[in-house]
């Protein structure tokens, strides 16, 4: 049994266990929820004006970058990884459908690995850890059990398995660190807390 093959099947029988496992009427309720841009767009509308109105210039320059990091991370994960590694999503696999619970109207069309979902809210997250973390050290875990959230609710909804959206956060960690550093050293971009 090649490595390949161990962890598809580790990655199916987790995919059971918090698709199925932790099935209950809470999670049924929330965890949908967090897929919805109605749900997650007021908190990034808040950041972004939160930047524009505190922060002048050095604001805009942080919101450029959140564009920036969003449209790699979405091009990585949509346009460079997915359309190569071709991943059936659980709800359209064939030996998984049967057993999925399928939590939204659609299962999608789209290939699973990897995560946009997970990549685009994880390049988010740890692309703001530098700037926002000196206003309030409690912003750190916030984003990024946000982003966790987000990313755990792809598979409890029945359209991701876990090793898709893990290979989103990291992919989308990997960009916001990428772009965060970038921006802190080639336009000083450090956010002083008096």
């Amino acid at each position: 049994m090649s490595w390949l093959t161990i962890l598809t099947h580790l990655d199916a029988r987790v995919f059971q266990w918090i698709n199925t496992g932790l099935s209950n009427p809470v999670f049924d309720f929330l965890l949908p929820l967090f897929r919805e841009k109605w749900i997650w767009a007021p908190l990034y509308i808040f950041i972004v004006a939160f930047l524009a109105l505190n922060f002048g210039k050095k604001g805009w320059q942080i919101i450029v970058g959140l564009v920036l990091v969003v449209a790699l991370s979405d091009g990585i994960s949509s346009e460079l990884i997915k359309k190569n590694v071709q991943r059936l999503r659980p709800c359209n696999d064939p030996v998984m459908s049967a057993i999925v619970q399928l939590r939204i109207d659609s299962c999608g069309s789209g290939y699973s690995f990897t995560s946009s979902h997970a990549a685009n809210h994880f390049a988010v997250a740890v692309f703001l850890l530098p700037f926002l973390s000196p206003l309030a050290r409690w912003i750190r875990p916030v984003l990024l059990v946000w982003a966790s959230v987000i990313a755990l609710s792809q598979v409890y909804v029945g359209v991701h398995y876990p090793g898709d959206v893990l290979g989103g956060a990291l992919v989308g960690a990997a960009v916001g660190w990428l772009v965060s550093q970038a921006f802190k050293t080639w336009n000083k971009l450090v956010i002083q807390v008096q």
